[in-house]
């Protein structure tokens, strides 16, 4: 019977549903699958792209850890593909690989201004509060007026984590560094930027309920925002969920903090809508000063007009949440435009031609770009791995496809990696820190602390 050495590198939900989906497909011939990971914890953007006030969405992470610990998948944490280990040795030890590498790069902005002083990609404060290793230990949270471009769900976890109190979080697996910054905060208003309406907004209810119950924070919305056209009326009548977001939104004009008249929290959370930026000013030392943007209106269709009308809203920070994009890799096709691997449905083509590159494979984010849930991350995968299977006669024929190789080659390049043991040492380590205060965990932080830990050092 003919064996599949498989390497997946990622081990996120695309990696690893990738993984469970190829030893459970019908096929014939045996698999064994390498997992390669440059974080020295699996788990990928569940782990790090998901807020700690997210427990729910956290859940995912039992059902990866069960696929992990059935043992029948060898984890190599603290791997970066490109310099530990390359395309060619992949293909020297494995019949094909599969990239589950995500997207972790935030998708620039075109406007003036823009890489003012204090204007931030939303995925750095991603990492930064949910302790990614590879990012500063401190963010600079001395605005005391923000803006977060995007009506996204990031957009709104970027939102949330700004204008929600530091002491909230104690119930959390937030890191320390992040709980101390955030106590530190100087922010009072946050100002939510989106160039549609109300009814054109690409978060989900869930996501916008959770603002609503922050502690000690008002929601402000516009009246003049919800003058709706008949295609944002037929869109409330006809989807579900566009009409649960229109009853929170409505139920919150009824507030007192409406439109700035009576509101006593000591924050504030501001939802513009119509808003298209224009410009990001400055002050005298090239810091942010204010997001100038233009009045939008509704074009009929769902989408949105200019009006040629330009307000300002003063702040002095700036997110930028409108998107993920991909990050090449040496030696695989790399789509600069769109930030994704090019391919057929998971079959990876020469960037020029347009043909198959056999034994290479993509599948979740770096394959179809950020979009989709987690149950588009489990079809993805499907599909790839059906390519995978049906395309053995294209496989690559490896000179040693030996499992004691890849150890050896890693121990002889000095690569300090993890294990799923290493892992399981580091899960508990974190579980204990949290202990004494209740909490499920404590997140280390610190990559050489994750590694000592993991490798019992």
């Amino acid at each position: 019977m003919t064996k599949l050495r498989l390497a997946i590198v990622g081990a996120g939900p695309a990696g690893i549903y990738a993984a469970d989906l190829l030893l459970k497909a019908e096929r014939r011939f045996d698999v064994s699958i390498d997992l390669f990971e440059q974080l020295p914890a699996p788990y990928g953007l569940v782990r790090y792209g998901v807020a700690p006030d997210h427990p729910r969405i956290k859940g995912i992470i039992t059902a990866l850890r069960d696929v992990l610990d059935r043992g029948d998948i060898r984890l190599f944490g603290n791997v970066n593909f490109g310099t530990d280990i390359t395309l060619e040795d992949l293909k020297q030890h494995y019949n094909a690989v599969i990239f589950a590498t995500g997207a972790r790069r935030d998708t620039g902005m075109d406007i003036p201004g823009i890489d003012a002083v204090g204007s931030y990609g939303a995925a750095d404060y991603v990492s930064w509060f949910d302790g990614h290793p590879d990012v500063p230990r401190e963010w600079p949270l001395d605005a005391a007026s923000v803006a977060v471009i995007g009506n996204g769900n990031v957009a709104l976890d970027v939102s949330r984590m700004l204008a929600k109190h530091a002491d909230d979080l104690l119930v959390t697996e937030v890191p320390a560094n992040v709980y101390e910054g955030m106590k530190a905060s100087a922010v009072t208003d946050v100002h939510v930027f989106g160039r549609r309406g109300p009814a054109q907004v690409k978060f989900t209810p869930l996501e916008l309920r959770e603002l609503g119950e922050l502690r000690d924070v008002d929601m402000v919305v516009y009246d003049e925002d919800f003058d709706y056209d008949e295609a944002s009326r037929d869109a409330i009548a006809s989807n579900k969920q566009v009409m649960v977001i229109d009853r929170v939104l409505q139920a919150w004009r009824k507030r007192d903090s409406v439109n700035n008249a009576g509101g006593s929290a000591s924050r504030r959370l501001h939802l513009h809508f119509w808003a298209r930026p224009v410009e990001v000013r400055s002050d005298e030392n090239g810091r942010v000063a204010a997001l100038v943007y233009e009045r939008t209106k509704p074009d009929g269709t769902g989408g949105a007009v200019g009006t040629g009308e330009m307000r300002e809203v003063p702040i002095q920070a700036l997110y930028r949440a409108v998107g993920y994009f991909g990050s090449p890799l040496d030696g695989v096709p790399f789509d600069k435009k769109h930030g994704v691997i090019p391919n057929r449905e998971g079959q990876v083509l020469a960037k020029d031609s347009n043909q198959r590159v056999p034994g290479i494979y993509a599948t979740g984010w770096i394959k179809r770009g950020p979009v989709g849930l987690i149950g588009h991350t489990k079809s993805d995968a499907m599909e790839t791995v059906r390519h995978l299977i049906n395309d053995q006669g294209s496989w690559w024929q490896p000179e040693d496809p030996s499992e004691e190789a890849i150890p050896a080659l890693l121990a002889e390049r000095g690569v300090r990696w993890t294990d799923l043991d290493g892992w399981h040492r580091l899960d508990e380590h974190e579980i204990a820190l949290g202990a004494p205060e209740e909490r499920a965990r404590v997140k280390l932080v610190p990559r050489e602390d994750m590694v000592r830990v993991s490798r019992g050092e």
